[in-house]
């Protein structure tokens, strides 16, 4: 199944999902490392219903949400119904960004980098967004073997080595390059709960 009809399918649960998988920390970690500034434009890649947005606007932030699915974007718009003004919904792929260049003040892009056809193409595409100064951050999973993800949440890679997340980065002449734990883990179960994963999630940011 492609990852456009796996999360169109599964839109009306995503919140319940995530919520399942991972707490608020992660957003918490990767709002803290970009030192975000309200006032400032942010990009949220794979926003899926808005996870990431809901803490930058609640930071006096402006965004443009973008994903590949539009149920996601259906759901995400009825979730901040009132705050139009605040957020710029737009459908796009990884490879081809529906912004300008140099835009942006941030981008962030959680859970969204497995799910990718090319991740070095897809982190070039989120730097490229960025205005000079501007901050990446990704949120993502470790490297693991847990393939029943693969085919019941449609992850097209099992999580990543943080030193070949380290070399995308630079391969897309960002700087100051920094790799950390979010310091929690992913957790979920197979559909016939015989297999539990407990992946620990990664922060990675960058500066154009």
């Amino acid at each position: 199944m492609d990852s456009k009809e796996y999360f169109n399918q599964v839109a009306p649960q995503w919140n319940r999902l995530q919520e399942s998988f991972f707490s608020n920390t992660v957003r918490d970690k990767a709002l803290s490392i970009a030192k975000v500034q309200p006032g400032h434009l942010a990009a949220d890649v794979g926003c899926g219903t808005g996870f990431i947005t809901e803490g930058l606007i609640d930071r006096g932030l402006k965004v443009v949400a973008i994903d590949r699915s539009q149920a996601m974007l259906s759901e995400m718009k009825s979730k901040f119904a009132g705050k139009e003004n605040l957020i710029d919904y737009r459908l796009g792929e990884s490879g081809e960004l529906p912004i300008l260049d140099a835009t942006v003040d941030y981008a962030f892009a959680n859970m969204y980098l497995h799910h990718v056809e090319n991740p070095i193409v897809a982190i070039k595409e989120m730097a490229r967004i960025l205005k000079p100064g501007g901050t990446l951050v990704i949120t993502d999973l470790d490297e693991h073997s847990h393939e029943f993800l693969r085919h019941e949440h449609n992850d097209r890679w099992m999580g990543f080595k943080r030193d070949e997340v380290r070399r995308w980065f630079k391969e897309a002449d960002l700087k100051d390059v920094i790799l950390d734990c979010v310091g929690e883990n992913c957790c979920t179960a197979s559909s016939c709960g015989k297999e539990k994963a407990k992946i620990s999630i990664f922060v990675g940011t960058g500066k154009k």
